[in-house]
């Protein structure tokens, strides 16, 4: 919460399955292009919020999976537990206060006497959630009589059901929603109330997100009936609502365009991304798109031209120096010239790249130093490096146009075993 000094220009809380995450794009391109965008113009100035019906362990197994980026905030198991950070550090007062009028014990004892639900897996088994799958014309029956079983023991709970399958019970007071409403009291308590938030859901356990005052939502084109039914009869005369015609992550960006948020064309969308000229240009674009043409040249999408080669021999200074994760240090020329003999080595391959948590600080006037993570996926092999660069303005009358000038890269998680390392030292 405190990763920026002031506002967040943007807020994003966005759900994950069928809504970030699109599990029917094995390619993971949409997911990609809202990647791209957000660590090209978002990152240093705005804050993404995940707010999830998964436990912290489902949303782990997630991470692996897909190329999710790092969220400044997590919101898991339908609203009922806050993390913030990378470290995923809980928040304390939330669970406090969520334990009013709440009793897990009672409330596993009641719901066993109804024979209709069937637990899910302990996995999705929370310490304010209790989740069973059942069928929607019994769990109309389940959500009338429930609730009036558990106030005869002082309790006061939320039955939430969505998916046409899943039914969460939570204490009254939590929900994606009133998650929500909490995080942004305590940026008004600090005075900082992000600028514009953006709420992005397609299920029933999303409605919530929508009910919050001020917040601009979209459901994407692939939202569920459940939502789209609630939407009819509750807010379809909110012009701050849009339903998107775009799926998954590729909606969220459309919104953005919707609600004239901000940049949304990604750098994903631009064919020749070392020729990319916007007129937002900062160096955590600068990466995004060097790391862009890096994967389109190992995958064969560009052309094979000395064109490209040339120009990064002009991007990288000469004297310029790359450190790879095993410590020795390699000329930019080397790199270059190693790039170069790739091409087209990842053609026909599950070869993709992106970078995460970028972050810049700018040293001097003409100088800055930016760091991120180099991701790489590799069929199912996936490698982490955390990377420095130093960038600096080219020409001192063209301030916004960078050269590399030095590159330091370790590895992330320990996957360097040591050894040589036969690959060629690329970037």
């Amino acid at each position: 919460m405190d990763r920026l000094e002031g506002a967040a220009r943007l807020m994003i809380v966005s759900d994950l399955d069928s809504t970030m995450v699109d599990h029917l794009d094995p390619e993971n391109l949409s997911l990609l292009r809202f990647n791209a965008l957000w660590e090209a113009f978002y990152r240093d100035n705005s804050l993404l919020v995940y707010s999830t019906g998964r436990s912290p362990t489902s949303y782990k197994q997630l991470k692996i999976k897909k190329p999710l980026l790092t969220p400044d905030v997590t919101i898991m198991s339908v609203g009922t537990e806050i993390m913030y950070g990378e470290s995923m550090v809980p928040d304390a007062e939330w669970e406090c206060y969520l334990n009013q009028k709440w009793n897990r014990d009672i409330v596993t004892g009641e719901t066993a006497k109804f024979p209709e639900l069937t637990p899910q897996p302990e996995i999705d088994q929370r310490p304010h959630k209790v989740s069973f799958y059942v069928e929607k014309d019994k769990a109309m029956k389940v959500m009338q009589v429930l609730p009036q079983c558990l106030e005869k023991y002082g309790l006061d709970v939320k039955i939430i059901y969505s998916s046409g399958i899943a039914l969460d019970v939570l204490p009254r007071h939590a929900g994606k929603g009133q998650a929500l409403a909490y995080l942004l009291k305590k940026f008004e308590a600090k005075g900082h109330v992000p600028s514009n938030t953006l709420v992005c859901g397609d299920s029933g356990n999303d409605a919530e997100l929508f009910t919050v005052p001020a917040v601009h939502g979209v459901m994407v084109s692939n939202a569920q009936e459940e939502l789209l039914e609630w939407y009819s009869e509750n807010a379809k005369n909110n012009h701050q609502i849009t339903h998107a015609t775009e799926r998954c992550a590729a909606g969220i960006i459309q919104a953005i365009g919707t609600f004239s948020l901000g940049p949304n064309v990604s750098p994903r969308d631009i064919r020749d991304s070392l020729k990319c000229t916007v007129e937002i240009c900062n160096p955590g674009h600068e990466v995004v798109k060097f790391y862009l043409f890096y994967e389109r040249w190992r995958r064969g999408e560009v052309e094979r031209s000395d064109h490209f080669i040339n120009n990064l021999r002009l991007l990288f200074n000469s004297m310029g120096t790359f450190v790879h994760p095993s410590g020795i240090e390699i000329p930019f020329s080397q790199c270059i010239d190693e790039l170069a003999n790739s091409y087209g080595d990842q053609l026909g391959m599950q070869f993709r790249v992106w970078v995460d948590r970028v972050s810049v600080a700018q040293i001097c006037s003409d100088t800055w130093l930016v760091k991120f993570d180099k991701c790489e996926l590799c069929g199912k092999d996936r490698e982490r490096r955390v990377t420095t660069v130093l960038l600096s303005s080219r020409h001192a009358e063209l301030p916004r146009e960078f050269m590399w000038i030095y590159m330091h890269q370790t590895w992330l998680d320990g996957l360097f075993s040591g050894g040589e390392d036969q690959r060629p030292w690329l970037f």
